[in-house]
């Protein structure tokens, strides 16, 4: 059996959140504030190119080096929200997000940032994606190559982000199942549906080789649910074992990682490379706002072991 190096430190309960954790200088903060205030009236996807010099380059540069060689993933804290209206707020973290790619449609309505908070829909509605509710997200992936959270407002109870690293993961599957192992390349169905959309499935692996280095894309939930279209080929026993196992091992403590959210905090995290989840949450009682995050889906063609397909985020293609 053939495994795949990965070219990148793999990290488990051991990782230090310290050596990835970041937070912007005065210089950085001021120049968030002038590019939210210039941009504040321009649509994101007119916004013009990041900047190239100075210190928000900088912040650039240091998030991409470690997401590309380093474990994947990166905290800032102090972006400041607070300084800024709810439009140059979107605009400031727009630019973080362009300093390292181009941002990516989020949904097949081609929205470029979208809200994560409670919206009231239903977690149990197969066209209800998760993030729309309180309701807890099993480890996952999500698309484009890069993933950014923004935390404006963190819950009243609970909401905690969870990551692993997908390449110990399937490690250790490979160690303990190795007859598994190569099911993860084979194509898997997957369902698909957004509100007011008819479902549809598509064929893809939940792992792939790219530039050399392992890509894993997995969603247990949109697996299990291309079952409920006819159309869609059967899982397998061993597909139905191998998404079963990926699911014990994230949750394993010894490749699980949590990270607090306060408000002012940008996370990033590399999707080729790193699983996350989110806690179910509560929210203070009305009229307290609740939980608020912004989303980013940045596509970074540099990324060598980023997903050509994925990279590109959700377009009316995929249907």
């Amino acid at each position: 059996m053939q495994t795949h190096a990965i070219g990148r430190p793999s990290w488990t309960q051991g990782l230090d959140l310290g050596t990835v954790t970041f937070r912007y200088e005065p210089a950085a903060v001021e120049a968030l504030i002038h590019w939210g205030r210039t941009f504040r009236d321009r649509p994101l996807s007119e916004l013009g190119p990041a900047p190239r010099e100075g210190p928000l380059a900088e912040v650039a540069a240091r998030t991409r080096e470690v997401l590309k060689e380093g474990p994947g993933l990166c905290l800032w804290r102090g972006f400041p929200h607070e300084a800024l209206d709810a439009e140059e707020v979107t605009r400031a973290y727009a630019v973080l997000g362009l300093g390292l790619g181009s941002l990516a449609p989020q949904n097949l309505q081609a929205e470029l940032l979208t809200h994560v908070r409670d919206t009231g829909a239903d977690p149990n509605a197969i066209e209800t994606r998760l993030y729309t509710t309180r309701a807890a997200q099993d480890f996952h992936t999500d698309g484009a190559d890069v993933i950014g959270l923004l935390c404006l407002r963190p819950a009243a109870q609970g909401g905690e982000s969870l990551v692993a690293s997908s390449e110990a993961i399937v490690a250790e599957l490979a160690r303990t199942d190795p007859e598994l192992y190569p099911v993860l390349f084979e194509p898997f169905p997957w369902h698909y549906q957004e509100p007011g959309l008819d479902p549809f499935f598509f064929l893809r692996p939940i792992c792939t080789v790219q530039g050399g280095r392992l890509n894993t894309f997995f969603i247990p939930w949109y697996l299990r649910r291309s079952q409920l279209l006819p159309e869609a080929p059967r899982l397998t026993p061993a597909q139905l074992r191998v998404i079963e196992r990926l699911e014990i091992l994230a949750n394993d403590p010894r490749f699980a990682v949590s990270m607090n959210f306060a408000p002012g905090d940008v996370q990033w995290l590399k999707n080729a490379a790193v699983l996350h989840r989110r806690n179910a949450y509560r929210d203070p009682a009305p009229p307290a706002l609740g939980r608020h995050l912004l989303r980013l889906w940045v596509s970074a063609p540099d990324f060598d072991d980023g997903d050509p397909e994925l990279r590109r985020g959700l377009t009316l293609e995929d249907r």
